[in-house]
């Protein structure tokens, strides 16, 4: 399991860097790829914290933030990005900048769903936050064997204390952090999945 430096405070930096994008988002301003990709980048911890169950969701994830944070050097804005995608003929194709946003939005989107399972579930397991949050999230866009690998790798899963420990975190911070992320990923999230559907691209491919 991933361990974090003492005092590394990785899920406040999470969840500030979400209410950073969420107010660019609510003041009716486009989104930087710089910013989002910065913001996404913060959340890739929480993959390797989470162990063997989620390692795909984690290489594939760091790949495509990686894959934005580059196309930041050349490209304004994530509306900006998706047009010229749109233009090129390039949305589907594998690798695209498009197709990793979308991808990268469904990780977000999964961690926003594990942690409001956290926030309202008793005892110490983290199996049914994340077997929902994947279930929700990931695994319509998975085959079978990936489904069963991930089902296998539930039993891994650190507890809840054992993930606090990871980040640095007592469960009164966690939760607020936690609440906060959850708050601020949703205007986020909706915000990238109006992009494609404006469109007609879809968000289920």
């Amino acid at each position: 399991m991933a361990t974090m430096a003492d005092g590394d405070k990785h899920l406040r930096r999470i969840a500030e860097s979400f209410k950073d994008l969420a107010a660019t988002v609510n003041s009716n301003s486009d989104l930087e790829v710089g910013p989002f990709s910065r913001a996404c980048s913060n959340v890739s911890v929480l993959f390797s914290c989470l162990g063997i169950a989620f390692k795909f969701a984690e290489l594939d994830y760091v790949a495509k933030v990686r894959d934005l944070s580059e196309a930041s050097k050349s490209i304004g804005s994530l509306k900006a990005m998706l047009e010229r995608d749109v233009e090129q003929n390039r949305v589907r194709v594998a690798g695209s900048h498009s197709r990793n946003l979308l991808r990268v939005k469904r990780g977000i989107d999964m961690v926003k769903v594990m942690f409001e399972k956290i926030l309202v579930s008793e005892g110490n397991s983290l199996k049914d936050p994340a077997s929902v949050a994947y279930g929700q999230v990931f695994g319509p866009h998975h085959g079978w064997a990936v489904r069963k690998a991930v089902a296998a790798g539930m039993y891994t899963l650190p507890t809840k204390s054992q993930l606090m420990r990871m980040l640095n975190e007592d469960e009164a911070s966690a939760r607020v952090h936690m609440q906060n992320y959850v708050s601020a990923s949703a205007p986020v999230i909706l915000y990238v999945e109006k992009l494609f559907l404006s469109r007609e691209l879809g968000i289920d491919w």
